[in-house]
């Protein structure tokens, strides 16, 4: 039987994005996974990111977690994405002796030791491995979600306000996978309100 590190890492990812849902990941690294590749998900290309995922997950325990869209409007971004750890620690079948978790804030009600640690994801081997399970399971999320909506090019920004994004906006509008309240979106739902007043 492989022995299991008992300590935790979580990170999520899409918090800057102005479509599509909040993805976090905890995992618990086997003590046997070569952890020379792991590091922070977005110094990682996208093929070797996939790649790295496919590994974690075969020499991990791990779990993920999402917020909705309307979720993210409703409780705001913070809250979103804490909700999305909180909801991938509840999914861990192991239950960690200790959780460091990337960045300032922590879950509501979490019930297990923790330790918040800013840059996480370039400090610690478990934060940055959660980091990259999040980041593939968005990225692929919004590679599929980008097939129905075309226009907007989420199958190479993934929802970001890349330049290609915004023209999609502009021209194409807003759609129900957008986050109204972020100020691009909500700028061009305000001029659409203002032309048919």
């Amino acid at each position: 039987m492989i022995k299991v590190d008992k300590i935790a890492g979580i990170d999520e990812v899409g918090r800057g994005c102005l479509a599509g849902p909040v993805f976090a990941a905890v995992v618990i690294l086997k003590n046997n996974i070569n952890t020379k590749n792991i590091r922070d998900s977005k110094k990682i290309a996208f093929e070797e990111r996939i790649s790295l995922s496919k590994y974690i997950k075969k020499n991990s325990i791990y779990a993920i977690g999402t917020a909705s869209v309307d979720e993210i409007n409703k409780l705001n971004i913070l809250n979103a994405s804490l909700l999305s750890m909180s909801r991938a620690l509840n999914k861990l079948k192991s239950k960690p002796s200790m959780v460091y978790i990337d960045g300032l804030f922590a879950p509501k009600n979490i019930k297990l030791k923790y330790k918040t640690i800013v840059k996480g994801d370039e400090k610690i081997t478990s934060i940055a491995a959660a980091s990259i399970l999040a980041k593939s399971a968005r990225d692929l999320f919004m590679i599929k979600l980008a097939k129905k909506f075309p226009k907007y090019m989420w199958n190479k920004n993934f929802g970001y306000g890349t330049e290609e994004h915004l023209y999609g906006l502009k021209k194409y509008g807003v759609t129900i996978h957008h986050r109204k309240k972020f100020k691009p979106v909500h700028n061009i739902l305000l001029r659409k309100t203002r032309e048919t007043l």
